[in-house]
């Protein structure tokens, strides 16, 4: 989030457009900030219309056999038929453009996203600004009542500024991440007696 993934998605569809393509535009209908559930609109207050789907099934019914340019917002909350759907439609010389997110507020991934990146001929990741730190944020930090949200809450919860911040990974903070409550000795089962530490003094003597 934050990173500009609608805005450049917005771009992109507007010079289809300006290049005469017949294009059809998808978002998901569980994204109605903003504009509302019709509009793909971006944290600068642009926007274009768009058709709301719940499914890949919807996105594959709509689609025109004319069309020359398909563009899918959100597409991290469809189903993971949405990796065929979107195939199909590129073996038939259909440009497919779609903005997503990669990783949930856990830090791990989201949807159909993993198998999206795969299929793709041309990935851009865009990352945002770290609010803490200010180095480039390639994660969500999902809040609850300004604090950082628990590990176990839902995978899916659409919101604004408010809900999430940008973050790095350092800065990223998931409480009650069980993943991170074993040590990295205890995970591999075993714990070595005697440390090996090298020095500048070992290092000549083993040349």
């Amino acid at each position: 989030m934050f990173s500009g993934k609608s805005e450049e998605l917005i771009r992109r569809v507007r010079r289809a457009l300006i290049a005469q393509r017949r294009v059809q535009v998808f978002k998901s209908a569980l994204d109605d900030r903003y504009a509302g559930v019709r509009t793909i609109s971006s944290h600068d207050g642009s926007g274009v219309e768009a058709v709301p789907v719940r499914s890949s099934t919807e996105v594959a019914e709509h689609v025109h056999p004319y069309t020359q340019v398909v563009a899918i917002d959100e597409i991290q909350f469809l189903d993971d038929g949405i990796v065929d759907v979107i195939s199909l439609l590129a073996d038939n010389g259909v440009r497919v453009i779609v903005a997503g997110i990669d990783m949930d507020f856990r830090g791990e991934p989201f949807g159909p996203m993993p198998r999206v990146l795969t299929v793709a001929e041309t990935v851009d990741k865009l990352h945002a600004i770290c609010v803490v730190c200010g180095n480039p944020a390639t994660r969500n930090q999902r809040l609850v009542d300004g604090a950082p949200a628990p590990y176990e809450g839902p995978q899916i919860q659409v919101g604004g500024s408010e809900d999430y911040e940008a973050r790095c990974r350092r800065c990223h903070d998931v409480p009650s991440d069980q993943r991170y409550q074993t040590s990295l000795l205890d995970l591999l089962g075993s714990t070595p007696a005697d440390p090996v530490v090298l020095t500048r003094e070992s290092l000549v003597r083993r040349g």
